[in-house]
C-alpha cells in the first residue's frame, strides 16, 4: 500500500527528517488561504500513483488567486484513474542541488539496500538505465542494521561536504527505522534537496507498506482500499478478485490461472485486456455471481467487447450461461459478448447462449481471436 505524500512526510518528521512547511487542503479556498500564509508555493495532488508532475498534478502558485484557480482545476480531475480529493500546498524551497535517496528490499541478498544518486527528481529506473555511474547501492547486514559507515560512504559518493555528513546519517538512520517500524517495502526521498543554506530537505516522500503487515498497523489498515479505482472498489464490494488494466477487452474467467492465460492469449493475438476478473469462489461460480461480473464489464465504458472463458468443473456451464444472459437482459447493453464454455452441462449452456444470439466457442484460441477481431471493429 502506498501512502500519500503528506502522510509519508508526517512520518518523516516524526523520525527527524526535515520536510517543507505545508498545509493539506480540500478546497480551492483552503489552497488560497495556504498560499496567503506561506507565500510562493507548490501545489501537489495527493494521489497514490507516480508520475503526477507529467500528468498535471504538480503546479507552482505565486499568489493566492493563482492557487485558487490551480486548486480548482486539480480537484476536478483524475490522475491515472485516481480522483484528486486532497492537495498538499508547500512553501517553495530555494534549491541548489537535487539528490536521490531510498531504502528498499533486495530479495537476492535477503537484506535491505540503500540506493543513492547524485541526480534527483527523475525515476530511479531511468537513472539506472541512462546514468548508472550516478548510482551507488549499499546492502545492510540484517543482524546489524544501519551503520554510520553507510552514511559516510553515501555522503562522499554524492559529493556532500564533511559538515553535512551528520545530517546524512540522521536521515539514513530515520529511513531504516521507518522501514522496520512500518514493515515497509520502500522508503524513498526523490528529490532530497540541498537548499540554498546548505541543509538537506525531503521535497518528496514515498512509503510503500507491505499489505500483509497491515494487521499490525490498524491506523493504516483503513486506508488499504484507497488505491483502488472505482471499478475495483465496485468489484471488491461484490466479492470479486479484480484488477483494472489499460486495455479494451473485458476478461472474465474462473480461476486465477485460467484468467491470466486468457489475458496472455489476448496479448498474443494483438489485443489489450481491460481487466483481470476471476469469478471463482469456494463452490464455483453461481449464476448471480456471473451476472454481476458480466454487468460490471458491460457498464465499463472502456470495454469494447466482453470475453467470458469458463472451464466448468464445480462451475456448471448452464448456470454461467443463465448469468450471462440475465446480465445482458437487465442492462439492455448491445456490447458484444464472446463466451468460451467447456465442462459440466456444457451442451445446455451452449444452447441457452446460442438461443440468446451470443457467440459461443469450445476452443479458447478461436474465442480469443474473435474477441480481438470484434474489438478492432470486425463486427459480431
Amino acid at each position: 500500500m502506498r501512502l500519500l505524500e503528506y502522510e509519508a512526510k508526517e512520518i518523516f518528521r516524526r523520525y527527524g527528517i526535515r520536510t517543507p512547511e505545508g498545509v493539506v487542503c480540500r478546497t480551492p479556498q483552503e489552497a488560497r488561504e495556504a498560499v496567503a500564509k506561506l507565500g510562493s508555493s507548490v501545489i501537489k495532488a495527493q494521489v497514490p500513483v507516480g508520475g503526477r508532475g507529467l500528468a498535471g498534478g504538480v503546479k507552482f502558485a505565486e499568489s493566492p488567486d493563482e492557487a485558487y484557480r490551480l486548486a480548482g482545476e486539480m480537484l476536478s480531475k483524475e490522475i491515472k484513474g485516481s480522483r484528486v480529493e486532497l492537495l498538499l500546498v508547500e512553501k517553495k524551497v530555494c534549491v541548489s542541488r537535487e539528490l536521490y535517496l531510498s531504502l528498499t528490499v533486495d530479495r537476492a541478498s535477503r537484506s535491505l539496500v540503500y540506493i543513492a544518486s547524485k541526480i534527483g527528481g527523475v525515476e530511479i529506473e531511468e537513472l539506472a538505465r541512462k546514468n548508472p555511474e550516478s548510482l551507488v547501492k549499499l546492502n545492510t547486514n540484517p543482524y546489524i542494521g544501519f551503520s554510520p559507515y553507510i552514511a559516510r560512504t553515501i555522503a562522499s559518493f554524492i559529493g556532500l561536504p564533511a559538515e553535512a555528513w551528520g545530517e546524512v546519517e540522521r536521515i539514513l538512520a530515520g529511513l531504516y527505522r521507518i522501514m522496520v517500524d512500518y514493515d515497509a517495502e520502500l522508503v524513498e526521498i526523490n528529490p532530497l534537496a540541498v537548499d540554498c543554506s546548505g541543509s538537506l530537505i525531503a521535497l518528496d516522500a514515498k512509503i510503500l507498506v507491505d499489505d500483509n503487515s497491515l494487521f499490525r498497523h490498524p491506523d493504516l489498515e483503513k486506508l488499504k482500499y484507497r488505491e483502488l479505482t472505482s471499478e475495483e472498489r465496485s468489484a471488491r464490494e461484490k466479492g470479486f478478485t479484480y484488477v483494472s488494466l489499460d486495455g479494451y477487452i473485458g476478461v472474465i474467467g474462473n480461476g486465477a490461472g485460467l484468467t491470466m492465460a486468457t489475458m496472455d492469449l489476448i496479448e498474443y493475438y494483438g489485443g489489450k485486456p481491460a481487466n483481470f476478473l476471476d469469478v471463482w469462489s469456494g463452490g464455483g461460480a453461481s449464476r448471480d455471481r456471473v451476472k454481476e461480473a458480466v454487468r460490471l464489464l458491460l457498464e465499463n465504458p472502456r470495454v469494447r467487447v466482453v470475453l467470458v472463458n469458463i472451464f466448468g468443473g464445480m462451475t456448471r456451464c448452464d448456470e454461467v450461461a443463465l448469468g450471462v444472459k440475465q446480465a445482458i437482459e437487465e442492462t439492455g447493453s448491445k456490447k458484444p459478448v464472446v463466451v468460451r464454455l467447456m465442462g459440466t452441462n456444457q451442451e445446455e449452456g451452449v444452447r441457452i447462449l446460442r438461443e440468446a444470439g451470443l457467440l459461443v466457442y469450445e476452443d479458447v484460441d478461436e474465442a480469443v481471436r474473435r474477441a480481438v477481431e470484434i474489438s478492432r471493429g470486425g463486427g459480431v
